[in-house]
């Protein structure tokens, strides 16, 4: 077996971030989920725990400058839309609309995914610069949202997910 056969065996198996055959240049909406690395809980806290005391997040200071830089984030881009957004204990989860102008520098729009790259990466060194550390995990998760239905499912999603939290699949306690 040839080294680069040996290497490329002992490397875990990654799925492919891209759906394939979705047109990633054109418009639409994303549900993109960013964690914590090692799914610390360093966001924010779930208080409330019954009918009367509905569960819901309160920040903590690294959460705050998050929940900062995505407001501010917001209203820099012009060609992405933050829909909705909830900042758990140990990840965020972001709807967001991504428009394409057309107006890349060689007339062609620039394609989706790597606007949300661009997006994930600039949130993420920008806190990281305010944390004085990098408390991201190095990847995220995103999903292309298909219809009105897969909207509205991923809408209420955010709304009701500090309401999950103990069945969350990220919940743990450090």
């Amino acid at each position: 077996m040839t080294d680069i056969k040996r290497y490329e065996s002992t490397q875990p198996h990654r799925k492919p971030n891209r759906l394939k055959d979705y047109d990633y240049s054109t418009n639409g909406a994303y549900f993109i989920t960013i964690c914590t690395k090692e799914h610390k809980c360093i966001l924010s806290r779930i208080v409330g725990d019954g009918v009367l005391d509905v569960p819901k997040t309160v920040l903590t200071e690294y959460g705050k400058i998050a929940n900062n830089q995505l407001e501010i984030m917001s209203s820099f881009y012009e060609d992405i839309e933050i829909d909705k957004y909830v900042i758990m204990p140990n990840h965020i989860h972001i709807l967001i609309g991504i428009f394409n102008s057309g107006e890349g520098s060689s007339g062609t729009p620039t394609p989706t995914n790597e606007k949300i790259s661009r997006f994930v990466s600039t949130f993420k060194r920008f806190c990281n610069k305010q944390y004085g550390q990098n408390i991201w995990q190095r990847s995220y998760y995103d999903h292309i949202i298909r219809d009105d239905k897969d909207y509205r499912t991923r809408w209420k999603y955010i709304d009701e997910n500090p309401i999950r939290w103990l069945n969350d699949k990220y919940y743990n306690t450090m």
